[in-house]
């Protein structure tokens, strides 16, 4: 009934205005496009105007399918709204009024497929109106890499050569990639740069795009930085991104070639390695080199050539040629090598000379070299002279040794030569030892020793003065310890049992004199002395002081003894001492009798009276005090003998 109702009304509507003749306007406005990135939400916005009023329309939204035909996906009316079933959009659109003349069609999840053209239809009673926008999706490609040339190019080479290739993944729209040059970009030129690319596109409707450089290599390009330039478009802009800079290796022929030595750095002398090293302005790798020294091959095909243990003979004049393989282009250039030398010094007179006392004699040192030398003279590592001349005069034995003639090159380190020579003069033994020493002993077996120098070296023998001198020899009581000689000096040591006191001699001798050395051997005895003891003994009434000395006197040598060690002392140091040290027991004892007498009969402190003797017996070695305590307030002196005594005012 309602429906009936409806229709008639609308029929009524219809023929009102056709009478009328009055027709509705209605207008639609879109925007031309809205981009937005894949899997992101778009908007795309009807705005539309009607005289008829929200209850007088039709909404409908349509695309436009890849065939060209229109498929609606969405109605709405004032009756009902409908998502039209089974189309890409079903699930995935929503339509809401922003406005009294405004819609809104919300896609989600767009992808690459949504990129079309959506139509707003609007259709009122008597009129259809329609407006469209086209949704573009974006998508940012990854990162662009860049793969240069590993192996070199040549810049002989008649094709072009391939550089580098560039990539870039995954984008949409399709990326461009541009290449460069030291910030220079590369178009094609005919036989000098080609870019060739190729586009992929994946499963995804993503685009790959990969790109190749070829060109024809010169030798400048050994510097230059090749790099790719990738853009490509995002929602409302443009987007770009670079790979990192690649450099080829170029290899271009020489013009020029060079020889040198590489070490060692400065002059060269015989004994060095020398390193040869030749290199021209180019590096091809098809380069031969080969060395000749003065005009004589030397074996070989490498730019570095090698001279070990290097000697005079190597001096000269040194070439090297690079031949190109490919071209055929030889280049030669030369060095002079020059190796420095220092023959062995020469030393005049030569090895050894003897001077007589007082003689005079010049000796010289010469060594040839191919350049300065320097020479000085040494005597045990200290210097004696400068020159190639060295004086002497044979003032003493001290003259005689050994000097060395050092030269040296002073621009050259390391470059040394020396040679020696052996002076000896001529002299009668001289001992080291005094004529006479004394030498106190208590072992039983002595050592001495005797040093001469002279020259020729002087002969050493032993002997003891009795009745006369008699010479002594190895075995028995006499054993040779040791025997040393050099050139001119010899020095003996002996081993001499002794029990009683002897003298032994020594006597140096040569063909120039002899001296002689004597000593006195003193078989020392010792003895022993303990030191006094003293033991004190205390109680509240009795105090005992003991003392006790010992000694024992033998063979005219006393020794004390301590408690824990003994010393050994001189017996003719110590009689005297002895002596004296008995003297003064003997007066203390006097003294103590006459004092001891005096106090029994109490004339000591002027006083006399009667004195009571202790019952205790002193010993003959002891002095015994007794103190008794009659009173706590007054106390009693006791004399020697046990007597009282008043106490002092």
């Amino acid at each position: 009934m309602a429906a009936r109702i409806t229709a008639s009304l609308l029929a009524a509507l219809w023929l009102f205005v056709h009478t009328c003749g009055v027709w509705a306007i209605v207008e639609v406005n879109m925007e031309e496009k809205v981009e937005v990135f894949r899997d992101s939400t778009a908007q795309i916005t009807c705005m539309y105007t009607s005289d008829e009023g929200i209850g007088g329309i039709s909404i409908e939204w349509l695309i436009v399918t890849r065939s060209g035909e229109k498929e609606k996906i969405y109605f709405q009316d004032s009756f009902q709204t409908k998502i039209e079933p089974n189309t890409p959009y079903t699930d995935r659109i929503s339509v809401n009024r922003t406005g009294a003349e405004e819609v809104v069609l919300t896609i989600d999840k767009v992808q690459l497929e949504d990129e079309r053209e959506f139509i707003c239809q609007i259709k009122s009673f008597t009129e259809v109106s329609t407006g469209s926008t086209n949704l573009r999706v974006f998508q940012r490609p990854n990162l662009p890499t860049i793969e240069g040339r590993t192996d070199g190019v040549a810049t002989n080479e008649d094709e072009l050569s391939e550089i580098g290739t560039c990539e870039v993944k995954n984008g949409y729209p399709k990326p461009k990639i541009t290449w460069y040059r030291n910030k220079d970009p590369l178009q094609d030129i005919p036989n000098e740069v080609e870019v060739s690319s190729r586009t992929t596109t994946q499963s995804t409707g993503l685009f790959s795009v990969e790109s190749k450089l070829n060109l024809k290599v010169k030798k400048e390009d050994k510097d230059a930085k090749f790099y790719c330039e990738v853009t490509y478009s995002l929602p409302g802009s443009e987007a770009m991104t670079e790979t990192e800079r690649i450099n080829i290796t170029v290899f271009y022929p020489s013009t020029e070639l060079y020889v040198w030595v590489d070490s060692p750095k400065g002059k060269i002398k015989e004994g060095d390695t020398v390193r040869l090293h030749c290199s021209g302005n180019g590096n091809s790798p098809s380069s031969v080199f080969s060395f000749k020294h003065n005009d004589v091959d030397i074996p070989g095909e490498a730019s570095v050539n090698v001279l070990e243990n290097v000697s005079r003979l190597n001096s000269g004049v040194y070439q090297c040629t690079s031949t190109d393989m490919d071209t055929f282009v030889e280049l030669s250039n030369t060095t002079t090598v020059t190796v420095n030398f220092l023959d062995a010094a020469v030393v005049t007179p030569s090895k050894t000379v003897t001077m007589a006392m007082g003689q005079e004699m010049e000796a010289t040192c010469n060594a040839l070299s191919s350049l300065q030398t320097q020479t000085v003279w040494l005597k045990d590592g200290e210097e004696v002279a400068k020159g190639h001349t060295l004086t002497l005069k044979a003032t003493s034995m001290d003259t005689a040794g050994t000097y060395m003639c050092v030269v040296t090159v002073p621009e050259v380190d390391g470059m040394e030569t020396n040679n020696t020579l052996r002076v000896f003069v001529k002299s009668s033994p001289v001992l080291k030892e005094d004529d006479v020493t004394e030498v106190e002993t208590e072992e039983e077996t002595v050592l001495l020793s005797c040093y001469a120098r002279g020259f020729p070296v002087p002969v050493i023998t032993w002997g003891t003065h009795s009745e006369k001198e008699q010479l002594i020899t190895d075995g028995g009581l006499v054993k040779v310890i040791s025997l040393e000689q050099t050139d001119d000096s010899t020095n003996s040591t002996i081993s001499v049992k002794v029990d009683s006191n002897a003298t032994i001699f020594c006597k140096a001798s040569n063909d120039e004199g002899s001296d002689k050395a004597t000593f006195n051997i003193k078989v020392m005895t010792t003895v022993y002395t303990t030191p006094a003891t003293t033991t004190t003994t205390t109680t509240t009434t009795t105090t005992t002081t003991t003392t006790n000395n010992t000694f024992t006197i033998s063979n005219g040598t006393v020794k004390a003894k301590p408690p824990n060690s003994a010393e050994k002392v001189k017996a003719e140091s110590n009689g005297v001492i002895i002596a004296v040290v008995i003297i003064c027991i003997l007066l203390l004892a006097i003294l103590g009798s006459v004092l001891y007498f005096l106090y029994k009969k109490g004339k000591i402190c002027g006083r006399s009276g009667k004195q009571d003797l202790t019952k205790e017996k002193s010993s003959k070695d002891n002095i015994v005090v007794e103190m008794k305590n009659d009173n706590t307030e007054e106390s009693i002196l006791l004399g020697a003998n046990g007597e009282k005594q008043p106490p002092r005012d």
